[in-house]
């Protein structure tokens, strides 16, 4: 593949690798990108998104080969030697081993984050974007409305849903969930969980997948005002806050789109919900999903993920590389100074409020602690890293150019 064509590949990924097509009325999804994002690619046309896809999930090319193409949502996916070297997009620990996703379906194991195979029971080359997993059972989502789920721990899978774009039914007659992608799943247990994704869709079960109930969040979720992020006064009071990162009830005031794009959710320890999505736009709930709040983040872009910690804390991270904290499920805000500028993709959390976030560039921040300052490094092979996961200190890079290790210092 040449350089253009695989900066045009991780483009398309960042935003969890969806090809924003134009139908649905929205004009302005926030692409994840593989480069240094200036305020005018913040909110890239989904035209241009689309040109960037245009490698992405096994998609044919446009000659004569055309009438031996195979749907990639229903074709299983094929062994590739490099595919540990292929794009990845998401890894999670399971069973003292790992599973990493990616395009084209790609699924690989490894029992020591050092050597990795490819799975070969995968029923899909659609783009596959997250994971979640309780003991050795594994769900994977990603593009076309693919759900999949594992009973052994990665080795062999299953389809639970699909919902390829029915080309047959015009833009502007359809519904805009309707063949979008889903960019996040988290499973409490091994029965409920909840997937989320493009304009606004969230899906859940309560009986680990095997059916699952779309649950229309942005008409449902009622509204939260804004209330100040944090006082000058308290920010004082913790160490490392400036009074120039603290944000005002006055910067909270931004335009929300109707069916904001669902990017990331997390579970706190007080069992609250928190999603954060496309400009700016989060939801969270404190009775385990039976209903919603909608807020709005003191950012008006993007946020890529958050993760949960003990009572109701939440740290987000998205855009330009800015992070945001808050103690009460996002009633206050704290911005976290970064360093950097860079977006970041993914995080996992340590002990005692620390985290170890990810993004462009090979951009890896590191705090031990909630109240330390985060520490930057560059893994400069790594390229766009997706996502990360710790085991102790050893640790598993994922991103444009598959797996890495990853010693934490």
């Amino acid at each position: 593949m040449t350089s253009a064509g695989r900066s045009a590949r991780t483009a398309g990924r960042f935003w969890r690798g969806y090809e924003a097509t134009s139908f649905g009325g929205q004009t302005s999804p926030v692409t994840r990108s593989a480069v240094h994002e200036s305020a005018v690619v913040r909110h890239l046309p989904r035209a241009i998104l689309l040109l960037a896809l245009a490698g992405m999930g096994g998609m044919a090319v446009a000659d004569d080969s055309m009438r031996d193409w195979h749907d990639p949502v229903a074709t299983p996916t094929e062994i590739e030697p490099l595919s540990d070297q292929s794009l990845l997009l998401d890894v999670v620990g399971v069973g003292g081993g790992y599973v990493a996703v990616g395009e084209r379906g790609n699924i690989v194991l490894s029992a020591d984050g050092k050597s990795w195979e490819q799975t070969a029971v995968v029923p899909t080359r659609s783009t596959l974007t997250a994971l979640s997993a309780v003991g050795d059972e594994v769900w994977a989502v990603g593009h076309d409305g693919v759900i999949l789920h594992s009973a052994d721990a990665g080795r062999t899978w299953t389809m639970q849903r699909k919902d390829p774009l029915n080309a047959d039914v015009a833009a502007f007659e359809r519904d805009a969930r309707q063949g979008a992608p889903l960019l996040d799943v988290l499973f409490q247990d091994a029965l409920n969980g909840i997937t989320i994704g493009g304009y606004s869709l969230m899906l859940t079960t309560g009986d680990g997948g095997r059916t699952w109930t779309e649950y229309p969040i942005s008409s449902l979720a009622s509204e939260v005002v804004a209330t100040e992020a944090v006082s000058a006064e308290s920010a004082q009071d913790q160490p490392g806050v400036e009074k120039d990162l603290i944000v005002s009830s006055a910067d909270l005031a931004l335009g929300q789109e109707t069916n904001p794009h669902l990017n990331g959710i997390a579970r706190t320890g007080s069992g609250g919900l928190f999603i954060v999505g496309e400009r700016g736009s989060a939801f969270r709930s404190r009775d385990n999903g039976a209903t919603w709040q909608r807020l709005q983040l003191p950012y008006e872009g993007s946020m890529f993920g958050v993760i949960g910690y003990a009572g109701e804390r939440v740290l987000t991270f998205g855009l330009r590389g800015h992070v945001y904290s808050s103690d009460d499920l996002g009633d206050h805000w704290t911005e976290v100074p970064t360093g950097t500028e860079l977006s970041l993709m993914g995080a996992t959390a340590l002990a005692d409020g620390g985290a170890v976030i990810v993004g462009s560039n090979g951009v890896v921040l590191v705090r031990h602690g909630a109240s330390a300052p985060f520490t930057l490094s560059v893994d400069e092979g790594a390229g766009v890293i997706s996502n990360v996961v710790i085991n102790g200190t050893d640790g598993v890079l994922v991103g444009e150019n598959g797996v890495r290790e990853y010693l934490l210092r």
